[in-house]
């Protein structure tokens, strides 16, 4: 089955979720622009989900898709956040910023039954897990909604393990990809490969739908992944610039600068592997940290100091989450750039 036919969209395309540069005004330009819009909504607490739902729904009649993440939360160890602290604090006291002052605690929270009960009220199209699934009861609670569900695989093993789970399409993320892997059975990044290498081998390995992402910033590149057996394609990197997207100045400006020809994976940002630009934290405590806490207790420690930076106007800092192929960033229209991304004439 094609995307197109089982998520009713013009185009084979969805955008990726991308939590922190971008809101439902992205969502609904590119799901009125015929692909599938996605809102990231692991970041949003209730009101505020409530209030981008309402707002999508006010301003498009197209399918969307709601992501969230599906980690187990940690337990906040006080030996590892010290140490952590202790890594940074260096930078704490170059930028004047008080450790003693910073929390240590999660910022982003799991799938939940509160989020499962919004779900089943604004019952959107799509509804799209990242870290594998939530509980079977909270699945089959989506399911009651209508939702078609589809979740990340970055192996063969995890595209297999979401199928048994009855997942109605699979997102095949490639190690190009920007953003948080979505790795759930193993921690091993040795085991991650690029896009084309693991597209063909889940469409071999799976009977539903797969998706193809990571890399993918142009048409030709949406043909490419087609002939491997993609039945769709999901790009973030690329809406970036676009004016609907809420990209920072400095994030932007990285995303258009020669920096951006390198990006790496890192955990030094939120304690899971995410990749993005390479900047002064990744490469003086990284890209991957054998001290920094277990996601999303990472996050704590670094904010302060990106708040700081981002301030006197440096990113050294900020997680620049950006693919490995920047090339399709274009400072055009969402609806612009997905009819470009489809061959398709510029109609605004």
């Amino acid at each position: 089955m094609t995307i197109q036919a089982l998520f009713d969209i013009e185009y084979p395309i969805i955008q990726a979720p991308m939590a922190g540069v971008q809101d439902s005004a992205l969502t609904i330009a590119v799901s009125n622009a015929g692909g599938l819009g996605s809102l990231p909504c692991a970041m949003l607490d209730t009101d505020t989900l409530r209030s981008e739902l309402r707002h999508i729904k006010a301003h498009t009649t197209q399918p969307f898709n709601v992501n969230f993440f599906c980690h187990t939360p940690p337990v906040v160890n006080e030996v590892e956040a010290i140490t952590w602290k202790g890594k940074l604090s260096g930078y704490y006291g170059e930028l004047s910023v008080d450790a003693d002052l910073i929390p240590s605690g999660p910022t982003r929270k799991p799938f939940d039954r509160e989020a499962a009960d919004i779900v089943c009220e604004f019952k959107p199209a799509v509804v799209s897990f990242h870290f594998g699934l939530p509980s079977s009861d909270l699945l089959d609670k989506v399911r009651s909604s209508g939702a078609k569900i589809i979740s990340s695989a970055t192996t063969v093993e995890e595209a297999i393990w979401l199928e048994a789970q009855g997942v109605d399409a699979i997102i095949a993320q490639g190690v190009e990809a920007g953003g948080h892997r979505g790795m759930f059975l193993t921690d091993d990044l040795n085991t991650q490969m690029g896009t084309f290498t693991l597209l063909p081998q889940i469409v071999n390995a799976v009977k539903v739908p797969v998706i193809a992402a990571g890399g993918i910033a142009d048409a030709q590149g949406i043909k490419a992944a087609m002939a491997l057996g993609a039945s769709g394609v999901q790009i973030g990197t690329a809406y970036m610039l676009c004016p609907e997207a809420k990209t920072s100045k400095l994030h932007r400006d990285a995303l258009k600068s020669d920096d951006a020809r390198l990006t790496a994976l890192t955990n030094v940002y939120s304690g899971r592997p995410a990749r993005g630009i390479v900047n002064r934290l990744m490469r003086e405590q990284g890209p991957i940290s054998d001290y920094a806490p277990k996601f999303p207790l990472a996050t704590a420690a670094v904010a302060p100091l990106r708040a700081k930076a981002e301030s006197q106007g440096s990113s050294d800092f900020s997680p620049l989450w950006a693919g490995q192929n920047v090339t399709g960033c274009k400072e055009i229209s969402a609806r612009a750039l997905t009819q470009h991304l489809m061959g398709v004439q510029n109609t605004e």
